[in-house]
């Protein structure tokens, strides 16, 4: 699960996860205090700016992240455990504090994040991690999941604006559910109808990399996972004039820009 501060800040939402078993990536504001000695961190963004760093070719305790975008343009973050011993959090606790940013030595506010999150470091303790079931999750990984979100956060200004999502005012807290799963239900026909518009091509053949054998039974290279050219195309195809008379139509054009926006794939390995 990937949200933004509004749950991050939650305590019994993060105890709740916890309880059900899931993980989770949830970003915390900067500046949320907790009490600590003089010496110690008191916010995320304290624990942040206490890492070493000298320079890109001297990192110190960051880690260069690539950030791989779906139009195919890639940006280079920095990322570290953070270490706030005040929340119990730290790089082998049961909840990691997590920077990532576009520069170390400055955290500008608009670029910069500061994660919480119960998957544990690939070379962390693995005691308490074998009992939970949870998976390692190392830096990049961290970053390219928390990066979902802003794709989360398009198709939720959608459900809003749209179809309605922020219209239960005034209502009982049953109206108010009822409502949401109203305007779930719409979006869910919404991807169906656009799917069903524009079924997915096959990937041509390339034979300079696949075996002969494998190109007669049509096999192609192709991660799992991984969008090609044709994927990335879908977008262009929606009618910009589009309306609400035909439901088919206006999906289409409703999830446009949310298909063109998405996210790229994990990366083969970490920069």
């Amino acid at each position: 699960m990937v949200a933004d501060c509004f749950y991050g800040d939650n305590p019994g939402f993060i105890e709740a996860l916890g309880q059900a078993g899931v993980a989770w990536v949830l970003a915390v504001k900067p500046r949320k205090g907790v009490w600590a000695p003089a010496d110690q961190a008191h916010t995320p963004h304290e624990a942040a700016h206490g890492l070493a760093w000298q320079s890109p070719e001297e990192p110190g305790d960051w880690t260069p992240v690539v950030r791989r975008f779906r139009d195919g343009h890639t940006q280079t973050w920095w990322a570290a455990d953070a270490p706030l011993p005040a929340a119990g959090w730290g790089p082998d606790q049961r909840i990691r504090l997590v920077a990532a940013t576009t520069d170390p030595a400055r955290l500008p506010e608009r670029t910069t994040w500061y994660l919480a999150t119960n998957l544990p470091r690939p070379t962390g303790r693995t005691g308490w991690r074998a009992r939970e079931g949870l998976p390692p999750a190392d830096l990049a990984e961290l970053v390219r999941l928390y990066g979902l979100r802003n794709w989360v956060e398009h198709s939720y200004k959608q459900l809003k604006g749209e179809l309605g999502w922020a219209d239960f005012q005034v209502r009982s807290d049953r109206a108010i559910r009822r409502h949401w799963q109203l305007v779930c239900c719409a979006f869910s026909f919404c991807w169906q109808a656009w799917f069903t518009e524009h079924p997915a091509q096959p990937v041509p053949v390339d034979p300079a990399t696949v075996a002969p054998a494998g190109a007669q039974r049509g096999e192609t290279t192709r991660p799992p996972n991984q969008l090609g050219n044709d994927d990335r195309l879908l977008a262009e195809r929606a009618s910009p004039s589009a309306g609400v008379a035909s439901p088919v139509e206006h999906a289409a054009a409703l999830l446009a820009s949310v298909v063109a926006s998405a996210p790229a794939g994990p990366a083969a390995t970490a920069a």
